[in-house]
């Protein structure tokens, strides 16, 4: 096999291997069935998709929709995007490293849901790799379940003859896990499975036919299905006859744009020690990296501090260290330049990829310059402490170091551990562990202490900064049009004192709080509605303020929050830095609010008045004026013409305005009662200010948006990408409340709505005690569910249909159980008019009521019986009892009866002495406990 870092000019091309796999099932039935999303939106289990069959669980579970496509799906076929990195399946830290591990790549598969079973599998397989792709059939082996007899399982021989009946050599043929087919170059039968690195796996065909039951057993299945999974890259390597699946056509083309940009030799797929500078490692890393990021970011994903975001910001962190450290370029824009080749390379299959190119690009490059700070710092002390420990002959470093350069530096741990690695260090986790807590300890308790110690400006403050020439009011225009700008402090404000040095601010264990004041900022005070934004003021390396509020006061604008290192002082250059993960979304509710506050106009009418507003980065809530709560049409309308603005992706301007000609504009919304500054801000949506100013009294500029407001702004509707309104209720007489949410929470709460959806549609399906349980379950989720206003109402009207169906069968089919029992009763003791006992299991699924109407009738009757019933939902046995008046002995009563029952059925039982009742748990063993009382019976009661 070849190894070369030349373009591939063979015959399998790598988009054409995908789309050859396609056809050929598509050719046999199978229906194409576009990739899932890398972020499992719908399956909480997984923090991303990392196999084929992950959206085809419902499927397999039989929870999918009866209304939906994936309903009649029989055979289905598709290259699956995989991500597997955190969590369970976690390959991270191995991409560089070896020829073959990757967090991203595509996984071809077929599939048979109760279609076709091994015969038809087996043979296309074998036919697709030796017929279709030519591989020698000398070089493949595969291997068969050599079952389990701790499980009772036997060797899977259908399997084994079904592969030497295609033609499979006998000595090719090998046992082991279903999962492993395997590829080699000779006859490697004794490397198989042994992770030998010229034997490599590209199939597993998984034959689904069995259920793992809760006690470990396994039950067969009623329908059998196929899995399959073939690994994309695996598979091009072999067709291209290369060792590593970095030397395929799938790599290159990105390997070839990371030598452009950075001046690197070729790649020359070397590893370890012969890697001289880890420049092959580092071309592997970067080429992988960028793949996932690219992918996961155009599913929706976005790096933070969370969960699946942390994992992703790990990711583009490894990478971006790789580059500056071994290409030796600088980062901050280095992703989002490599980014195209790869949206070139796959976004024909893969449409999503063209979708949000520029989102994708501001979050990358944000990311990334974010990090180069990080990095710039933390490389910094890193050394610091790997030499101390070097220098004091330790083999590891200070926990409490590592500790503080996450803490205080934003520098990863999984980082610092990566960089001890390469010195041969560890870190000692035990004073790690204590530094953590101890960290944590002081921030519960300035929690406690911070609103008492809040950080503002009074009367007296502003009046002397007034008086102080040295110190001007904020210019916060930048706030409209950049981040990262250079700026001057002004003044350092701390416990009611303006100081010149952060030195001055006296050290404590809790950090304290303070405030400085700039020039300038892009920083947003919180304002209108608007809350404010957080992000950074550093000097290059050597200090940061981490902002954590910001208010203004008679237009000085004050950053609150704590130094995280170094020393500010005033008069020193600083870089002020939002943090644009928290304004995007704020960006996004601000517009939303205001296509919100123009709908509402258009629906309800021109009485609405803005009451309150909130801007938030997870969600928007206006107050306005209106008498009537507002009907589900009228909420329909709304939302249609806030989709319509979204759709339409028309841009947004804001300028500012002379106040007493931006007031004659026909149909401006401003807040009534509020002093507006002259000049004033002015949001218009699709028409420019200065258009609206040529021709001021156009009654067209009704049909739009226009208000008076000072926020911050989307740059078009359209990056909004989706307004769902949550709730809508009264706050005061004639005042009601709207909240809604967009962008990313917009689509999690329309996840929230499909996924409830799809449980209805299950629920539905289900019979007896089973959907009862399912049915209230459902209701208590729907009403507490965080999801579309319109869509709740609609699932709780489609709920109600289905239960008010479900207990009007239920109540007929207990009256007809109920008529039956008593049709039983009263034929018995027709036929026996002698007994004085009736014993029986009755068929009401353990409804007690109903038991109790039939032991009513044998009351009436004069009568003694014992009855059963079993709720096998619930794997009870209802028991209960009922004695004819005036006999009674002394010794043995309804109660007692009934305890020597629950000693046969378990469980506990009581009641009075003419009458008692029990639930049991031995459903087995009810027959034993009808014998016992038909005996007890007759051995303690003789009738009168």
């Amino acid at each position: 096999m070849a190894t070369s870092s030349s373009q591939y000019a063979g015959p399998w091309t790598a988009p054409k291997v995908r789309q050859q796999f396609i056809d050929f099932f598509k050719e046999r039935g199978h229906t194409f069935v576009p990739s899932s999303s890398t972020i499992p939106y719908e399956d909480p289990t997984l923090l991303f998709a990392n196999a084929g069959m992950n959206q085809y669980k419902s499927i397999f579970l039989g929870t999918v929709d009866p209304n939906s496509d994936f309903a009649k799906l029989k055979r289905a076929a598709n290259s699956q995007k995989c991500i597997r990195a955190g969590g369970k399946h976690n390959d991270l830290e191995d991409v560089g490293k070896d020829s073959y591990h990757h967090t991203f790549f595509e996984m071809l598969g077929n599939w048979s849901f109760g279609d076709y079973f091994k015969k038809d599998a087996i043979r296309w397989a074998w036919e697709l790799l030796t017929e279709v792709y030519k591989l020698p059939k000398d070089r493949l082996y595969v291997t068969y379940f050599e079952g389990d007899p701790k499980l009772g399982l036997e060797p899977d021989e259908e399997a084994r003859q079904l592969w030497l009946e295609v033609g499979v050599p006998e000595d090719h043929i090998l046992t082991g896990n279903a999962k492993d087919n395997f590829w080699g170059g000779r006859n490697a039968a004794h490397l198989v499975n042994q992770d030998d690195p010229n034997v490599l796996e590209i199939w597993n065909n998984v034959f689904i036919q069995f259920n793992r039951e809760d006690d470990g057993s396994l039950k067969p299945l009623p329908a059998k299905h196929v899995d399959t999974g073939m690994g994309f890259e695996r598979l091009v390597s072999v067709l291209q006859d290369k060792r590593s699946n970095y030397d395929t056509d799938v790599f290159t083309p990105i390997f070839t744009k990371i030598s452009e940009m950075t001046g690197a030799r070729p790649y020359s797929g070397k590893f370890g020690k012969e890697d001289e500078g880890e420049i092959d490692t580092a071309y592997r890393v970067v080429a992988d990296h960028v793949r996932t990021l690219v992918f996961a970011l155009s599913d929706g994903g976005v790096p933070n501090k969370d969960g699946r975001g942390y994992v992703l910001r790990r990711i583009l962190r490894r990478g971006a260290r790789y580059a500056r450290k071994k290409f030796g370029v600088p980062i901050g824009s280095f992703f989002s330049t490599l980014m195209p080749v790869v949206i070139e390379q796959l976004g024909g299959f893969f449409p999503e990829l063209t979708k949000k190119t520029a989102d994708i690009k501001e979050i990358l490059d944000e990311e990334e310059l974010s990090f180069s700070r990080t990095l710039d710092r933390g490389e910094k002390l890193f050394e610091v402490y790997a030499s101390r420990a070097k220098e004091s002959g330790l083999k590891e470093l200070n926990g409490a170091d590592v500790w503080k350069l996450y803490d205080t530096f934003g520098f990863p741990v999984d980082l610092t551990r990566l960089m001890a690695e390469e010195l041969d260090l560890g870190i000692n986790e035990s004073e790690f562990d204590a530094a953590q807590k101890k960290s944590k300890d002081a921030s519960k308790a300035s929690l406690k202490t911070g609103a008492k110690d809040a950080v503002k400006l009074d009367v007296h403050d502003i009046a002397a900064l007034e008086a102080n020439d040295a110190v001007p009011k904020t210019d916060d225009n930048p706030k409209f049009v950049e981040n990262n700008i250079t700026a001057t402090v002004k003044a350092i404000y701390h416990a009611k004192q303006f100081l010149t040095s952060t030195t001055e601010v006296p050290e404590s264990e809790i950090p304290p709080s303070f405030g400085i004041l700039l020039d300038r900022t892009s920083f947003y005070a919180e304002a209108g509605g608007q809350e404010y934004d957080t992000g950074t003021i550093t000097i290059a390396d050597s200090a940061e303020f981490e902002v954590e509020n910001v208010q203004s006061f008679s237009g000085y604008v004050l950053h609150i929050g704590q130094l995280k290192f170094g020393d500010i002082q005033v008069g020193d250059s600083v870089v002020a830095s939002y943090d644009n993960s928290r304004r995007r979304p704020i960006r996004n509710n601000h517009t939303g609010t205001h296509i919100l506050n123009f709908a509402l106009r258009e629906v309800l009418g021109d009485h609405v008045d803005q009451k309150g507003s909130l801007v938030a980065a997870n969600k928007l809530r206006f107050d306005f004026s209106h008498k009537a709560g507002v009907t589900n049409e009228e909420l329909k309308k709304i939302d249609a013409i806030c989709r319509d603005w979204i759709q339409r992706d028309v841009k947004v301007y804001g300028q500012d305005m002379d106040l007493a000609a931006a007031r004659k504009i026909p149909g401006l919304r401003a807040v009534f009662g509020e002093t507006y500054p002259d000049p004033v801000r002015v949001v218009s949506l699709e028409y420019s200010l200065a258009e609206i100013s040529l021709d001021i009294d156009n009654p067209k500029w009704r049909d739009t948006s226009i208000e008076f407001c000072g926020g911050t702004h989307v740059a078009s509707t359209g990056v909004i990408r989706d307004l769902v309104i949550t709730e809508e209720g009264g706050i005061a007489k004639g005042i009601r409340r709207i909240i809604a949410v967009t962008g990313d929470e917009a689509q999690e709460v329309t996840r929230s709505a499909d996924a409830l959806a799809a449980r209805l549609a299950y629920v539905s399906r289900l019979s007896g005690s089973e959907k009862d349980t399912g049915l209230k379950s459902l209701s208590a989720d729907l009403n507490n569910a965080d999801i579309s206003l319109l869509r709740k109402t609609a699932l709780k009207d489609d709920l109600g249909r289905v239960r008010k169906a479900f207990d009007q069968e239920t109540r007929a089919l207990q009256q007809a159980a109920q008529t039956k029992a008593v049709d039983d009763l009263k034929q018995y003791f027709s036929e026996n008019p002698n007994s004085s006992l009736y014993v029986a299991e009755i068929e009401v699924d353990g409804n007690v009521k109903t038991m109790q109407s039939i032991a009513g009738e044998v009351k009436k009757l004069g009568k003694s019986a014992y009855l059963f019933s079993v709720d096998r939902s619930a794997g009870k046995v209802a028991h209960m009892n009922v004695l004819a008046s005036g006999i009674l002995p002394s010794t043995f009563n309804a109660k007692v009866w009934a305890n020597d029952i629950a000693t046969v059925l378990g469980g506990k039982a009581g009641g009075k002495d003419d009458s008692a009742q029990g639930v049991g748990l031995e459903v087995g063993k009810i027959q034993e406990a009808i014998q016992i009382a038909k005996s007890t019976f007759e051995n303690k009661i003789r009738p009168t």
